[in-house]
């Protein structure tokens, strides 16, 4: 006869996870703010306005959720969108490669599950740019299934919860934090308790120092890290690497109502996007004049630009840029000349040409 083996129990929640759920869902019907992705939590819903707030703030995605809601307002529509409309609806947001991922799965969903998102977590994680916070987030707050959604809001909640030290950057922390809120989330409620953690960390457990409203939390009387005085330094974060910068001037090539632009390498950052052409370097107005000179451009008149920064994840941009008015058409071949009132509504041209795309639009840059 076999030997039975002996059952491993489950680790428990580390105290006191296990307490929070009524205190937090109480504070979070009384405290939630009113979203739009709220009003109507359908899969494609949740998905769309994660993928918008992944390092977005949520002022700034309201109304870019809006007006994709309202121009493709179903994973169909998604699918079959026209590249430069997709683009376009995501100006502004940055990370283009979100959008662009999406659409992929949009595909997918399309092919291979009839076009309905999938309820499971595994099934998700399958899709083209879902992570597990995403899927995490679909499954509990559209299908109400227990999945952990933990963002940056949620690490900082947990590890000052917890007064847990670790680095929250770190995979296998938060694969420890997963695996111990699963066990917690009430199951009738699974979608409320996700989106009140991130709610807690949005407007109350604050990352900065100094801005913590520990009077107005739910969990303050649980809080390890309030007892032991280390509210201001947890969670702990390491810092990431130093980013490199590169200098660049932009070329705002003006021909009497219409402005040159092009579009970028079908890969690599900023992949497909038209952009304002330049130097990697940055000119002075003797070297604009040389560069142009070498170049063959005949400009009627230079205008230096305001200096600009964008920075990227890992990289900044340093920017300096010039206005050229042109007497003639030059012999360009790699991008376009379009009505510079088009690159208000026609073309999407990265945030990291902002600064200049404000000048263009001003009521004084053609005279």
């Amino acid at each position: 006869m076999a030997k039975r083996q002996k059952q491993t129990a489950p680790t428990p929640p580390p105290y006191p996870l296990a307490l929070i759920a009524k205190p937090l869902l109480d504070w979070y019907q009384q405290n939630k703010r009113d979203l739009p992705w709220r009003n109507s939590p359908t899969p494609y819903h949740v998905w769309v306005s994660e993928i918008m707030l992944q390092q977005t703030r949520v002022e700034t995605v309201k109304p870019y959720y809006v007006r994709f809601m309202d121009t493709l307002p179903t994973v169909h529509d998604l699918a079959e969108a026209e590249e430069d409309t997709l683009l376009k609806l995501w100006e502004g947001l940055g990370y283009y490669s979100r959008v662009r991922n999406m659409q992929k799965a949009a595909k997918q969903i399309c092919s291979a599950f009839d076009g309905q998102i999938p309820s499971e977590k595994e099934q998700l994680l399958s899709l083209s740019g879902i992570g597990p916070y995403t899927a995490g987030a679909i499954s509990a707050f559209a299908f109400g299934k227990a999945e952990p959604a933990v963002d940056g809001n949620v690490l900082r909640v947990v590890a000052r919860l917890l007064a847990d030290d670790r680095n929250v950057l770190d995979q296998s922390t938060r694969e420890d934090i997963e695996i111990a809120l699963k066990q917690v989330i009430p199951p009738d409620f699974a979608g409320d308790f996700g989106q009140a953690l991130i709610e807690l960390g949005a407007l109350v457990c604050l990352p900065n120092r100094g801005e913590v409203k520990c009077a107005q939390c739910p969990l303050a009387h649980l809080c390890q890290a309030k007892a032991q005085g280390l509210v201001d330094i947890l969670p702990t974060r390491f810092k990431l690497q130093t980013k490199k910068t590169e200098k660049k001037t932009v070329l705002l090539y003006t021909l009497g109502q219409t402005i040159y632009i092009r579009k970028r390498n079908p890969k690599g950052l900023l992949a497909g996007l038209w952009e304002f052409p330049q130097v990697a370097s940055h000119l002075n107005e003797t070297d604009m004049a040389t560069y142009l000179q070498g170049k063959g451009i005949f400009a009627t008149s230079i205008q230096k630009l305001p200096e600009a920064k964008h920075i990227f994840t890992h990289l900044v941009w340093d920017m300096v840029g010039y206005h050229i008015c042109l007497a003639s058409p030059p012999s360009f071949d790699d991008g376009v000349f379009v009505p510079i009132s088009a690159l208000k509504e026609d073309y999407a041209i990265p945030s990291a040409f902002s600064a200049y795309k404000k000048v263009c639009l001003s009521e004084d840059f053609i005279k």
